[in-house]
């Protein structure tokens, strides 16, 4: 990060809540006490669940690479999410951060998801949006590269860098494959952040602001918003 960059991030993003945290938030009003609750790709530390330690009945966590400091209290299964180790109908909440846009299967995901959901369960995700520019970018660039660019511009581990697929990254996608799994939209929202992709450069991280805040202030541009936040719904009444 530049010294502009970080003078500019603190003028015009000091008091905007990042897509992460307002996503949290929405896991936050669906869960309940009694809630059995699954973060679907929830990383090898398992960083998201952790913060639900004794605010649920169940905890568990579904990655495909092994996984490390898991406390207890939190069940973990390496398991791909279009074929998850747990029975019909027993999970009341699904979670998942930044891992939709890596499915490359994501029919049979929906599908997974549906029939491990209790009926009246949600799925609440974030991902990117196909139309965000930076996204945009990636899909231009080799999967080969991405793990060497990620870690120069995010300082991200290559091994925790996946490729990319884009396959359920536009609402015309999400409602199609929520139709297929029997799940209802309940709601689907465009957020933006700070262009953090263009940190390393000062002239470029103000570009980037200028266009964040026109599509962040005109509803009619808010599809180019870099990210979707999206709660999907199993018709039923919980049991």
């Amino acid at each position: 990060m530049t010294a502009l960059s970080e003078t500019l991030l603190r003028k015009y993003y000091a008091n905007s809540p990042h897509p992460y945290r307002l996503y949290e938030q929405r896991v936050d009003s669906l869960l309940a006490p009694t809630s059995a609750l699954l973060d679907a790709g929830c990383g090898r530390t398992v960083p998201v669940l952790k913060k639900y330690l004794g605010r649920a009945r169940r905890l568990i966590g579904v990655e495909l690479v092994s996984f490390t400091d898991v406390p207890p209290g939190i069940e973990t299964y390496n398991a791909d999410l279009s074929s998850i180790p747990l029975p019909d109908a027993s999970v009341d909440l699904i979670m998942s951060r930044s891992v939709f846009e890596h499915l490359t299967d994501p029919d049979s995901v929906y599908q997974e998801f549906s029939r491990i959901l209790r009926p009246g369960g949600a799925v609440v995700f974030l991902t990117a949006n196909m139309w965000d520019y930076g996204t945009l970018v990636a899909r231009l660039v080799p999967n080969r590269f991405h793990a060497r660019i990620v870690k120069q511009v995010e300082g991200r581990a290559e091994e925790d860098t996946f490729p990319i697929a884009y396959r359920t990254n536009t609402r015309a996608a999400v409602d199609r494959l929520a139709a297929m799994a029997r799940l209802s939209v309940e709601s689907f929202e465009y957020l933006s952040q700070y262009p953090n992709y263009l940190m390393f450069n000062g002239a470029l991280f103000f570009l980037g602001t200028c266009y964040e805040k026109l599509i962040s202030r005109f509803d009619r541009l808010r599809f180019l918003r870099g990210w979707i936040l999206v709660t999907l719904r199993k018709p039923g009444v919980p049991a």
